[in-house]
């Protein structure tokens, strides 16, 4: 299987596993149940979330609650991913953050710049969490939608709680 389709595959696993059957996804809900504690905290803009285990193993996300929330979701859901695709790098991580007391993860500008081979793991995790292929595609399947038709576009993003630019992106990949 291709690389991509692995993490694509990775996320179907995780929703079906917790049977989601309906967007919005329940993103908190999800960290919860992979046994993760969120926090929402105000953050330099730069840096939309943190990932991090303490020393006795718990993993702690933080989210900054200075965003729109969602890219909180988005945030959420890509930290989620660095815990399913990357636990074992976040458990080895050699960064230590002082105030966190463990070892951390971070989501900021350069994670987006699609460089860094866990930040791009975890963007296409996270946006096949969020707008999981198969409910998006039931979604449209008996409307003719184009991308082009921004108020079509802008309906499934507020049902999936996600920005217009990541449902554009995800109808894109389906469409084409």
């Amino acid at each position: 299987m291709p690389y991509k389709g692995r993490i694509k595959k990775k996320a179907q696993e995780l929703i079906k596993s917790l049977k989601l059957k309906s967007a919005p996804i329940p993103i908190e809900d999800v960290a919860k149940a992979l046994g993760a504690k969120v926090i929402y905290s105000p953050l330099n803009d730069d840096h939309s979330g943190m990932i991090y285990a303490e020393r006795n193993g718990r993993i702690i996300i933080g989210i900054n609650s200075f965003h729109h929330p969602n890219r909180q979701r988005f945030t959420l859901a890509h930290e989620i991913a660095h815990l399913v695709l990357h636990k074992k790098d976040l458990l080895e991580q050699v960064h230590i953050d002082k105030n966190a007391n463990g070892r951390r993860l971070n989501r900021d500008n350069r994670s987006s710049e699609g460089e860094d081979k866990m930040e791009i793991e975890a963007n296409k995790f996270a946006a096949e969490l969020l707008m999981p292929t198969e409910m998006v595609e039931k979604d449209i399947k008996h409307k003719s939608i184009d991308i082009e038709d921004e108020e079509a576009v802008v309906k499934l993003a507020k049902k999936y709680q996600v920005s217009v630019q990541s449902m554009s992106i995800k109808l894109d990949s389906i469409l084409h």
